[in-house]
């Protein structure tokens, strides 16, 4: 029977502790790396249910983020395109009624054109889309809610050559706004007048309705081509003046709405963040590896490793006259 030589049972002994000491510096460098051990379910045994629940409190957080940033962008897009149907028409409503009373031409002639000018940038605002959302369209969010304002202003200008009288443009005005799937809802406004987004506004908001139903008056009021009715008296452009400042103040309340909502979401993700941190703290207590105490470990270990390829080499440098004498 052939026995192995001593040296080669310590050569087999010590291959097999190198290759363990290589792969334990692998994972512990690892460990050392990423702050975290390897191996969780042998380091946390019986208390894996628990990081389990933590790690997936700390996914449904980030879902919830996901849906907030998402409802924080419309909300914003939607506040800063209503600003731009505000600041748009201004002072126009107080500048209409100075022109009356002073019956400036030369200013009714720039109301006008500011006034078109209000209804090109306020259109354009309400076409604003949040990926592929359009915001003012209600229901109807793949399409562009808002027609040509050339077509608003065509009909309205239609409507008042139609009217005898100021009253009259009044009443049918009113019906072309307002009549389902007729006038505005027809030629101008293509979205749904109604959305399941609570916090979403329409192009049927009466704020705006108002607003568009003066502006439309003032674009269509320069000297020398404003409709008959028009120039009969003062009340339909009077009208129009009241008309924007409601629909201002309607406006300025629709905003504060969606403010609130932009607040409440802020604290929503503030809640979210203060939830992190907590189940973060939990998570870590369970799964974290200490850094320092995985490097000062990775030194021993390569030592280690080193000391058995020292022994290595001297064993291969063994030869029968050493077991013998």
């Amino acid at each position: 029977m052939r026995l192995p030589l001593p040296g080669t049972l310590l050569s087999s002994g010590l291959r097999y502790e190198v290759a363990s000491l290589k792969q334990q510096i692998t994972t512990t460098s690892k460990e050392a790396t990423t702050g975290q051990y390897a191996d969780l379910t042998a380091h946390l045994s019986g208390r894996i249910g628990n990081a389990m629940l933590s790690q997936k409190a700390l996914d449904d957080i980030q879902n919830e983020r996901t849906r907030l940033s998402l409802r924080e962008g419309r909300l914003d897009l939607t506040q800063s395109s209503l600003a731009i149907v505000a600041d748009s028409t201004g002072t126009l409503p107080a500048r209409m009624q100075t022109a009356l009373a002073s019956g400036d031409a030369v200013t009714q002639q720039a109301i006008a054109r500011d006034a078109r000018t209000s209804l090109e940038q306020s259109f354009a605002a309400l076409n604003s889309r949040h990926g592929e959302r359009f915001l003012f369209a209600g229901d109807a969010t793949d399409s562009p809610p808002f027609g040509s304002v050339d077509t608003f202003l065509d009909d309205v200008r239609t409507i008042a050559e139609g009217s005898t009288s100021a009253a009259d443009f009044e009443t049918a005005l009113d019906a072309y706004f307002n009549t389902p799937g007729s006038g505005w809802q027809a030629n101008v406004y293509t979205g749904s007048a109604t959305s399941s987004d609570p916090e979403a506004v329409t192009g049927m908001d009466p704020s705006l309705l108002k607003i568009f139903a003066g502006l439309a008056v003032a674009a269509l009021s320069a000297p020398g081509d404003s409709p008959s009715v028009f120039r009969a008296s003062d009340d339909v452009m009077l009208s129009a003046s009241q008309k924007m400042f409601a629909g201002q103040t309607d406006l300025t309340n629709v905003r504060a709405d969606v403010g609130v909502s932009q607040s409440q979401v802020q604290k929503a993700k503030e809640s979210l963040d203060t939830e992190e941190t907590v189940f973060t703290a939990s998570l870590n207590q369970l799964t974290a590896r200490d850094q320092y105490e995985a490097a000062a470990s990775l030194q021993e270990l390569e030592t280690n490793l080193e000391a058995s390829y020292m022994l290595t080499a001297r064993l291969a440098n063994l030869n029968i006259m050493n077991f013998m004498g």
